[in-house]
């Protein structure tokens, strides 16, 4: 199974904030935002803190879909 980030981009375009503004506002670095535009898994860490700067729960940011 891979990580989806599809409800991530589509959440961030309904909020209009850019994928750029996500990385100051849930201080992550540039490489997260790199695997996550591949579909690579990342931290709990780092899903966590997208979460709470986007206020949302873990199921609205990413789904697992078969490859």
């Amino acid at each position: 199974m891979q990580a989806s980030y599809k409800k991530l981009w589509k959440l961030l375009i309904d909020k209009d904030i850019k994928k750029s503004d996500l990385l100051s506002l849930a201080g992550i670095s540039s490489n997260i935002m790199s695997k996550m535009n591949k579909g690579e898994d990342i931290s709990m860490d780092s899903l966590r803190r997208i979460c709470s700067a986007l206020s949302c729960d873990i199921g609205d940011i990413v789904s697992f879909e078969e490859k």
